[in-house]
């Protein structure tokens, strides 16, 4: 198995052990970090030892190649096709970026709102902290942002890519997506990143950097309802 085609657990074994829990089976990120979980596969033992690691009422998040298979005691809140895409060119970082911003703690709530308001993918209060977060402000209120999120040996995810709607227009997601993309490269990592299939719009604007179809993959977001 590449570890592409299973980069939430990828990312939990290696890069973000520290801000995950779980075992040899099965792990989570830590609850304010991010929603995304995986077991080391398919089996009915590692479904389980996933299942063990989320509360009743809690949602936890599945990306994969794999079908998605649904512990018993949950149910299938969400699940739809996302692509999955690779950068294949080299980024050229740009000569004028002045108006980016490194984004750290003290930005972390303008971060939230602001993935709250466009709902770019699962956004916690310590996201910001799986990776480099690039921001722009424009007067003073931060306009638009992206990231990094899963992250393993050879391999960054750009993620977080948002622009408050009332700067939308400008370019500027554009701009981040490919100082995230050129700084990811810069260090020697394939960037990769995930979008809805549905979503055209981000995959023409990823398509526009450089990015290809690696493969489709399936994302589900799963609640238990049933006791501890």
């Amino acid at each position: 198995m590449h570890p592409l085609d299973r980069p939430v657990w990828a990312s939990l074994t290696t890069h973000h052990a520290a801000l995950s829990e779980g075992n040899e089976l099965a792990r989570r990120f830590a609850r304010d970090v991010n929603l995304f979980a995986s077991s080391c596969e398919e089996t009915p033992v590692a479904v389980a030892a996933l299942a063990q690691l989320v509360k009743p009422e809690e949602s936890i998040f599945i990306l994969q190649v794999a079908e998605v298979v649904v512990p018993p005691a949950f149910v299938a809140v969400k699940a739809a096709k996302g692509v999955q895409m690779v950068a294949t060119l080299t980024m050229t970082p740009e000569t004028d970026c002045g108006d980016m911003l490194v984004l750290t703690d003290e930005d972390a709530p303008e971060m939230l709102a602001l993935a709250t308001l466009t709902e770019p993918g699962p956004f916690l209060a310590r996201t910001h902290t799986m990776g480099t977060f690039l921001g722009i402000r424009i007067g003073g209120r931060l306009a638009a942002m992206a990231g990094e999120r899963m992250r393993f040996p050879g391999y960054t995810e750009v993620s977080g890519v948002c622009t408050h709607p009332e700067f939308r227009g400008r370019g500027l997601a554009r701009r981040l997506s490919a100082a995230v993309t050129a700084s990811i490269q810069a260090r020697g990592d394939q960037p990769f990143l995930h979008a809805w299939k549905t979503n055209h719009s981000a995959i023409s604007l990823y398509e526009g950097l450089g990015f290809k179809l690696r493969t489709e993959v399936n994302a589900a977001v799963l609640k238990r309802v049933g006791i501890a």
